[in-house]
């Protein structure tokens, strides 16, 4: 139920430090030189000069819908999931945690037990809404819809409050789509969309009618054509990156002259909020009030067939196989072009970590993340931190009294690294051993609950919004954070036998990029102690937006399929993160040499293994369903461009490989974009 707005890599992480290698041993060049394809070269296709024969003999494996560095980093991870979370499931009697992963985990996995009960886990809660007899219902059930983790038009959320970090706030903003974007409903002359679109019309019915709905085809009309009027009233991605935007104060007593058809003081008391807060923050005030409209105009029937449809949508992972293979052929092979479902083991690994992610992790860290991993890192993180800080005072488009201000944002930053300080108590989690679909459900509420009960509180600096072993990183601007997770000390983002060069190249690329996002287009308007605040003159911010300008132009030329571009202004902050983050890089790794040369290994120079490290740590492939979702909704850049994009910024990349103008990586020096 978050709203926060950190920014992650995604698609894939980081960790680790440089150095590890003894005096006597001979470090590897730490490059997949198998995977070089000498025929294109680098001036002119880096991406697929250093990945080519990877691209070109690699299949996307049947249950996934891309493959890459971090698809098969994260699926590594899985089996080392199982044995913990199986161990668990053999040893009954065990402490609390281990026993409660032990029972959910079993619960997934007594495939009898779920087939035998079919839709009956959700029968009383699609009874209770087909019973509603007036719209006055619906906020209690909008706001049951938000503690149970069942998507609903209205969504709601706990975080800090963007002005004032020193306290928790409750922020309401717009949810309800059972498609990825409101493009898929909105962009219907897009042949590939209009397709999607029908055939999400024949899924819903098609689940309805599993369910037992006698008027599965009409109501399915129905719940498409509604959530296309919800698709109208949204706010685009893009519109939803500006954070000042997206901060509504409202007192509490006040919030609800916005939806004055919705009774919000009996939504408030189903929340949990009433009582707990005098104020609260509405994302997209706009859309609220155009919901209110919608809401009235909509019938009773479709409103309630509309509830069902996400509720048996959100509930279908945890059903009978009907269930799971009607929403694995939409979901799974139409938007993402998958063939095959995940084993049962996988998605009962994943689906236990949902619930009971910190208790595993616990093991894990135990297991797999030695002390001495998280010192490197640590050493690693603040030599990336002295290069920020030593850049900030080089900047020729920033005043001096603003980089006083950033050197004040950049030593103010939290670093944490491999696992939290204090664990997660799940105490008041109820697990049963044979209720898959209530586990899923009650998991859903204690998270919940758990966010409710920060209202009034000081704020938690030791919490963590990832588990240890998540693939993953973030910054999160509330708390001026870095954080990376122990799961990603492992090559091609950090390999502990080989020469600095390609780690700093992947690993630190990737703490740069996170150090980076605090002065991104988003995390920029943020302070030091995570407020909301514009501390730059009137002169920053018109040279940071021809530089940024130049970066959205840049990469909405990116097409990575026809007819399709990436969408310069959603994925800023993370070309900006990119961009900024190898720069970075780069100077910690020239300061780490301490004057020295870098060797060459493998015939290659330190920084042509430094600027390789970073290529083929984005090297991927994906389906082309699922890159449609991706260039619709992700704030990442296809990973192609995130290698290329980014090298044709770089001044050392033209030095290490020799690029000259007429070579297609080329840009002339004017077109560079260089930030921090």
């Amino acid at each position: 139920m978050k709203r926060h707005l950190l920014s992650a890599l995604t698609l894939g992480l980081l960790a680790g430090v440089c150095g590890m290698a003894g005096a006597a041993d001979k470090p590897a060049s730490g490059i997949a030189i198998e995977y070089v394809d000498p025929a294109v070269r680098a001036q002119d296709d880096f991406f697929v000069h250093t990945n080519g024969k990877w691209l070109a003999t690699t299949e996307i494996p049947a249950d996934k819908s891309s493959w890459g560095s971090f698809a098969k980093l994260h699926d590594d991870l899985q089996p080392q999931l199982r044995a913990i979370i199986e161990n668990a499931a053999k040893t009954p009697g065990a402490d609390a945690d281990r026993q409660k992963i032990g029972d959910f985990y079993a619960s997934f996995m007594d495939e009898a037990r779920v087939e035998q009960l079919g839709v009956t886990p959700i029968k009383g809660e699609l009874e209770k809404i087909a019973a509603i007899g007036d719209k006055k219902q619906l906020p209690a059930l909008i706001a049951q819809f938000n503690r149970t983790g069942v998507t609903a038009p209205l969504g709601f959320g706990i975080h800090q409050d963007n002005k004032d970090s020193t306290k928790y706030v409750a922020d309401f903003f717009q949810d309800g789509l059972g498609l990825p974007d409101r493009d898929y409903y909105l962009k219907q002359d897009d042949a590939k969309l209009a397709d999607a679109l029908a055939k999400y019309e024949t899924h819903v019915a098609q689940m309805l009618t599993l369910a037992g709905d006698k008027n599965a085809a009409a109501n399915a009309k129905a719940i498409v054509a509604f959530e296309t009027e919800i698709a109208r009233i949204q706010w685009s991605k893009v519109e939803l990156r500006d954070p000042v935007k997206a901060y509504n104060k409202y007192d509490i007593a006040k919030v609800g002259e916005l939806m004055p058809g919705f009774d919000w003081n009996a939504y408030l008391a189903a929340t949990g909020v009433q009582g707990k807060a005098t104020y609260v923050i509405v994302s997209q005030p706009t859309y609220l009030q155009a919901l209110d409209k919608l809401l009235t105009a909509t019938s009773l029937d479709t409103l309630k067939a509309y509830a069902q449809w996400h509720l048996i949508h959100d509930s279908a992972p945890y059903l009978s196989k009907a269930f799971v293979d009607a929403n694995f052929a939409f979901y799974g092979t139409v938007l993402s072009g998958v063939t095959e479902n995940r084993p049962r083991w996988k998605r009962a690994v994943s689906s236990t970590e949902g619930a009971l992610g910190e208790a595993i992790g616990k093991v894990y860290v135990h297991e797999h993340f030695p002390p001495e991993y998280k010192a490197r890192m640590e050493k690693l993180v603040q030599n990336l931190l002295t290069a920020f800080k030593q850049s900030i005072n080089t900047l020729d488009w920033m005043t001096p009294a603003t980089k006083k201000e950033a050197q004040t944002k950049l030593a103010k930053f939290t670093t944490k690294i491999g696992y939290p300080n204090k664990w997660r108590d799940y105490s008041a989690l109820t697990v049963k051993r044979d209720d898959l679909a209530g586990n899923v459900a009650r998991a859903n509420e204690f998270n919940y609950n758990r966010e409710l009960n920060k209202l009034g509180k000081p704020i938690d600096r030791d919490e963590w919004l990832m588990t240890p072993q998540t693939v993953n990183a973030y910054y999160n601007p509330e708390m001026n954070e870095i954080v990376f997770p122990a799961s990603i000390l492992q090559p091609p983002f950090f390999d502990p036998k080989a020469d600095d060069a390609v780690n700093y190249g992947g690993i630190g690329g990737v703490i740069g990029h996170e150090i980076s996002h605090g002065f991104d287009d988003q995390g920029a308007q943020y302070d030091g102690d995570g407020n909301l605040r514009d501390w730059w003159s009137a002169a920053d911010h018109k040279n940071f937006k021809a530089k940024t300008s130049q970066l959205v132009a840049q990469y909405g030329a990116f097409s990575p399929l026809p007819g399709y571009h990436v969408n310069g202004e959603l994925t800023l902050g993370e070309n900006i993160g990119d961009n900024s983050g190898l720069a970075v890089a780069y100077k910690a790794y020239k300061l780490s040499l301490n004057g020295k040369k870098a060797p060459v290994i493998d015939g290659l120079t330190g920084d042509q293994r430094f600027y390789m490290g970073w290529s083929q740590v984005w090297r991927m492939k994906m389906r082309e369903p699922a890159q449609i979702v991706q260039i619709k909704t992700d704030p990442h850049a296809p990973g192609q461009f995130r290698a290329n994009g980014t090298m044709r910024n770089q001044p050392g990349f033209y030095e290490a490989f020799k690029v000259k103008d007429g070579d297609k990586m080329y840009l002339a020096p004017k077109e560079r974009v260089i930030i921090w």
